[in-house]
């Protein structure tokens, strides 16, 4: 691919790209774009009313022909996948993909719906390019894993800006050159560091929208004639070069099979508000507290975990046993795990200021380790593993051995409404609105016309 010749790595995919909006979804990936939609909507209502959706809001036009989810009038395209990004990650309960991972609901699907509105598109354009988006983020994300996290970078924030931008680029109509151009264009907008581990603070939080309204303008700009390079992502100065330094990238898993296997069919759909890879250790502490263990009960707990995992979730390890922050609190496994064995589940309820300052949950989370276990899978799989050893002596272990929502246990269809009905509640809203919104929201797919979203406005 590095011969002037040979079609370089962006080329390859924007040939494909070309023909997604030309070619039926398989029924798997359609579902899964559906449920995608359908959560987003949700979780875009649930943050509306928190105070870094306020901030956003401050920073963005209004009186455009977008919708930024759960709020009243108009906002430009950018404005409008800004803020839904933005919300739909803010509180770390979105999709996720194992082997990145990364959460490409959150920006592929508002930089989609914002293009539809902006140019008047319809719903089955709106599913290929979802499709689509998804699709390259999460192939992007295995070129080189665990590469952008070591080099600081959320993989999120700067593979979201490339997945916006093709799946923007389908839903517009694009032919492969401007394809192209379009992805490269995007490697310049990608950006997006995991410093906000260091106090919890909220820049995470915008990781997801920042991608979505930059790719929406890389697929715009490379519309109007704009040049990117062919070569972003293997070139001498490119993108995992830059992004990734510490791994060899290998694209196969990005350019193989494209179109005949699609890996959108393995996101997971998470049943707690939190980092990914704490969640099956919160089903390990769940089942520990339905074996009628006390806390009081319990000496210490062990848990084998991944080395990828240690920096984000782990460590510092007096840091994570008393988070200073609720959004810190989502990163820490040992105060999801004392949280969840306490309450019997995390969502939005256990990340407050009120309930991280608990003595009983801080004291559990303080009596909880770690240790690396070589033959750990991550980051191909997410798995789970506690050993507490309480004070007469005895033990007990448990394994979780996947993500729970995940491809090799999905949630239920009445699981993922119950999630939304329960987040648009949180939103604000009565039962019977949460109703009629999930109802919308499942049938935007279908519609002829996706502008303007004025049942999903406030």
């Amino acid at each position: 691919m590095s011969a002037a010749t040979s079609a370089s790595a962006s080329e390859h995919l924007a040939a494909w790209l070309a023909t997604v909006a030309d070619t039926p979804l398989t029924p798997a990936v359609a579902a899964v774009v559906q449920r995608l939609v359908v959560d987003v909507v949700g979780l875009c209502v649930a943050a509306r009313r928190e105070d870094y959706i306020d901030a956003t809001l401050a920073a963005v036009d209004r009186g455009g022909p977008c919708t930024a989810i759960g709020h009243g009038g108009g906002f430009d395209a950018f404005g409008a996948a800004l803020v839904n990004g933005t919300a739909a990650h803010g509180e770390d309960f979105d999709d996720t993909f194992e082997g990145g991972p990364v959460h490409a609901g959150a920006v592929v699907v508002p930089a989609v719906l914002a293009a539809c509105e902006r140019e008047g598109l319809s719903g089955p354009r709106a599913a290929a390019g979802i499709a689509a988006g998804v699709e390259l983020m999460c192939r992007l994300s295995l070129v080189a894993p665990m590469g952008a996290h070591k080099a600081g970078f959320h993989p999120t924030a700067v593979f979201g800006a490339l997945a916006a931008a093709g799946g923007v680029g389908v839903t517009l109509g694009l032919r492969p050159a401007a394809l192209v151009s379009a992805l490269g264009i995007a490697g310049s907008m990608a950006s997006g560091i995991i410093e906000y581990l260091a106090e919890g603070t909220w820049t995470k939080r915008m990781h997801a929208g920042w991608a979505a309204q930059s790719g929406l303008r890389a697929a715009l700009m490379a519309r109007g004639g704009f040049k990117g390079p062919r070569t972003v992502l293997e070139g001498t100065h490119g993108f995992y070069k830059a992004f990734a330094p510490s791994i060899a990238p290998d694209f196969t898993p990005l350019l193989s099979d494209l179109g005949r296997r699609w890996v959108t069919g393995d996101l997971a759909f998470k049943p707690y508000a939190c980092g990914t890879m704490a969640q099956p250790f919160i089903d390990c502490a769940l089942a520990l507290a339905r074996d009628a263990v006390s806390a009081d009960s319990i000496v210490e707990i062990e848990c084998e975990v991944g080395e990828g995992t240690v920096h984000r979730l782990w460590e510092p390890l007096a840091s994570k046993q008393r988070p200073p922050t609720p959004y810190a609190a989502k990163f820490s496994t040992p105060y999801c795990m004392a949280v969840g064995f306490f309450d019997g589940r995390a969502g939005f309820a256990q990340f407050t200021e009120a309930r991280i300052a608990d003595p009983a949950v801080l004291a559990l989370a303080a009596r909880i380790r770690y240790r690396i276990n070589p033959a750990d899978e991550y980051p191909r799989n997410f798995s789970g593993h506690l050993r507490a050893t309480l004070r007469d002596g005895s033990t007990r272990e448990y394994r979780q051995p996947h993500m729970r929502g995940g491809a090799r246990e999905p949630l239920g269809d009445d699981e993922v409404r119950a999630k939304f009905l329960d987040n648009a509640v949180h939103g604000g809203l009565s039962r019977d609105a949460a109703a009629r919104l999930l109802q919308a929201a499942g049938q935007l797919l279908a519609r002829p016309l996706l502008a303007p979203l004025l049942e999903l406005r406030a």
